[in-house]
């Protein structure tokens, strides 16, 4: 830690309602996981997966559309087994913690949109890694793995641009005069004819947010107006910085890298763990390959259990480069204090726990905790001691 004290913000213990939202945000957590095994284990467990797959067969005539039709199903009857859960989590819940303004209305027009969304994007993908099975029974994870990167390349690139507008309306940031203050620090980190999105958040949320997603043309800086309302343009310039600073260390590339290594991992395991119980109990499930659409739940209630397994190690690589942006920003914006005062503002906003314990970290925190990061403002500023920065290569000087 250098010896120059950077900034002076001091961290609040969380409000009683804080804690609340926090405690009761792990039991819901820990009930969403034992409900995404059980829902894909109910559809094994008694043979429905295999009589939903001869209905699929009898009306969709053909391999294609029998997929699709059990696909169909079989999200239909997931998201009304999920409903009463996500009502729950995503509306009363919220509404109970005063953090949504969203009729139920609107909640529910959206929950359908996104079962809409699923079904279409299972329709368009998934029959590629049956196609997989179907032709090369040995190495179809391998291929899979293959196929999954181009998948998870293609839905961030085409993402902001048929996907979110279906829930949001996104346009120009109103406020001009902010805008050019952060097309000037995007030009200062190298980003050139950069684009800033203002979306309105305000008439579903209280929270705040800001991200970067995309791809190439499709790369966007997105600022909620509930952000815009709550924070100063200096905290919203560092909260810039810090999105800035995912782009130009391409942390999206670093994110798919590292996802496309798990991915072959992740496939394979499923690989060799379906074959291992299809064989032990193919009479139960009601199908006697993995090429038949009726393997679906097995695979998906494998999948989710390697990811659940592999969250901590996903949860280190996510705070990682969280960090690293955190760092670009103050880096870029030399506003140690800012950077702190637009953290307290989320801390209180969105309800957080500063200092949450060491079991949520490991298993839930992507990001490191507000407590962290403003230890981590209040701490780190190489420049005020003439200390050479970490990406003085990254940021434009005055006079490039």
């Amino acid at each position: 830690m250098l010896a120059e004290v950077c900034a002076h913000v001091a961290v609040p213990e969380a409000s009683e309602k804080a804690m609340s939202y926090y405690k009761s945000g792990n039991i819901l957590w820990i009930l969403q996981q034992i409900w995404s095994f059980g829902v894909p284990l109910l559809f094994l467990a008694w043979g429905f997966t295999g009589k939903l797959g001869e209905i699929s067969q009898k009306w969709g005539k053909n391999w294609y559309f029998t997929i699709v039709i059990y696909l169909v199903l079989y999200t239909l009857i997931s998201q009304l087994l999920n409903f009463p859960l996500d009502v729950y989590g995503d509306y009363i819940r919220q509404h109970a913690y005063g953090l949504s303004t969203q009729s139920f209305g609107k909640w529910l027009g959206s929950y359908g949109k996104e079962t809409l969304v699923s079904i279409i994007g299972s329709a368009a993908f998934i029959w590629i890694f049956y196609l997989l099975l179907k032709k090369s029974p040995k190495r179809w994870w391998f291929y899979s793995s293959i196929a999954s990167i181009v998948i998870m390349f293609v839905m961030d690139f085409v993402q902001p641009i048929l996907v979110d507008p279906l829930f949001h309306k996104y346009g120009p940031l109103q406020n001009k005069q902010l805008e050019q203050q952060i097309l000037d620090l995007a030009s200062k980190a190298g980003i050139d004819h950069g684009r800033v999105y203002e979306v309105n958040m305000s008439e579903e949320t209280k929270m705040l947010n800001a991200y970067v997603t995309g791809f190439g043309d499709t790369k966007r800086i997105v600022l909620w107006d509930t952000t815009l309302e709550k924070m100063t343009p200096r905290e919203i310039l560092f909260v810039m910085g810090h999105e800035m600073g995912h782009y130009v260390l391409h942390h999206m590339w670093w994110g798919l890298a590292f996802y496309s290594v798990l991915s072959f991992i992740v496939f394979y395991l499923t690989y060799r763990i379906a074959n291992a119980l299809l064989k032990r109990y193919r009479n139960r499930f009601g199908f006697n390959q993995l090429s038949d659409i009726a393997s679906f739940p097995l695979l998906v209630l494998i999948i989710t259990v390697l990811m659940f397994l592999f969250t901590p190690l996903t949860n280190v690589f996510s705070r990682h480069l969280e960090h690293e942006a955190d760092r670009f920003g103050l880096e870029i914006t030399k506003d140690n204090q800012a950077a702190g005062e637009s953290f307290l503002i989320l801390q209180k906003e969105n309800l957080g726990n500063p200092r949450p314990g060491g079991l949520y970290k490991f298993w839930r925190c992507t990001h490191p905790p507000i407590g962290e990061r403003i230890d981590f403002f209040n701490s780190y500023c190489p420049w005020k001691e003439g200390q050479p920065l970490k990406y003085a290569d990254h940021i434009r000087q005055e006079n490039d």
